[in-house]
């Protein structure tokens, strides 16, 4: 599979096999330690649209950095739900149409999965699906996957404990399309009655050969775990299904620590809102703010592969 071209746009983790992680983490590797001087010039010349339809901060900011720490230009729009020409009902096939004139790529945050994808074929530029509605969120996906690695070492055989908001969780999605690649991962889901997985997405999951198991306590998922990946409850999406008082059930506090084996490691794509006590913060197998910077690396990976051309 390769990711250059005309034609590629990374709108779901299932255009992504295991060759491609491997070598998507590889090159982060190398970015991550090559010269400066020579990381300024991979994306020299190169201008980089940012269109954010929904709030983002990470995301935004990391495929930003991203940019320029590779030498090339920035240009975007933030809410641009409200600040764009889509205000006036533009459409998003002819705004890719248009940015595409302006930048040699362009990175997307949208409310609608369904509407990015039927829009992407109409860019004359390479699209970067960076969050959409309860969809996708593949970028966060291979952030995760690539912090699992350089924590753990392994991506294979793995138990890890899936925790929150996993209906509308668009980085649970990504995440476990994604792991559902690599053999003997078994999965621990664990969540509010009304928050459980899409149920096409569990059999698509199940069939693919991942492992699932819900569990009733928050003791029963994280005992024994290779990785918990804590998520928030997405109440802005919610319509009355979960009482906010509940969520307390699931959060992690420092007495839950006794329970992870000293390898294991602790997720969160971030925001946190409760479900994640400050005190973890400073166990070594709280990963999640070296995760943020995994991420930094990771999209810089994903846009040299795109636009920089080959590594040395």
């Amino acid at each position: 599979m390769t990711m250059r071209g005309r034609g590629f746009h990374a709108l779901t983790v299932n255009q992504f096999d295991v060759p491609l992680v491997r070598e998507l983490m590889e090159r982060a590797e190398w970015l991550r330690t090559a010269d400066r001087e020579e990381v300024r010039t991979r994306l020299q010349g190169r201008i980089v649209a940012t269109l954010f339809y929904e709030p983002s901060t990470r995301t935004r900011l990391s495929f930003e950095s991203a940019v320029l720490r590779l030498g090339g230009s920035v240009v975007g729009a933030e809410n641009a739900r409200e600040s764009s020409s889509s205000k006036k009902g533009e459409t998003l096939e002819d705004v890719f149409r248009v940015v595409g004139c302006y930048a040699d790529a362009i990175v997307i945050r949208h409310h609608d999965q369904e509407e990015l994808d039927r829009a992407a074929p109409f860019s004359p530029v390479p699209i970067v699906n960076a969050g959409a509605g309860s969809g996708e969120h593949p970028t966060q996906a291979l952030l995760d996957v690539y912090t699992i690695w350089r924590e753990l070492g392994r991506l294979e055989h793995l138990t890890l404990a899936v925790m929150g908001d996993l209906k509308y969780g668009r980085t649970v999605h990504s995440l476990l399309r994604l792991l559902a690649k690599f053999p003997g991962v078994r999965v621990r889901l664990f969540h509010p009655a009304p928050l459980g997985l899409p149920g096409d997405l569990a059999r698509e999951l199940e069939a693919s050969g991942l492992r699932l198991e819900r569990v009733e306590r928050l003791e029963d998922a994280i005992r024994g775990v290779d990785v918990v990946y804590q998520t928030r409850i997405q109440f802005e999406r919610l319509a009355g299904e979960v009482d906010p008082q509940a969520a307390r059930l699931y959060a992690i506090t420092a007495s839950h620590l006794v329970l992870l084996p000293d390898h294991a490691r602790i997720l969160h794509p971030l925001p946190r809102v409760g479900e994640i006590a400050p005190e973890v913060d400073d166990d070594v197998r709280a990963a999640y703010f070296r995760q943020v910077e995994n991420g930094l690396y990771m999209r810089m990976a994903l846009l040299d592969a795109m636009l920089g051309g080959e590594r040395p």
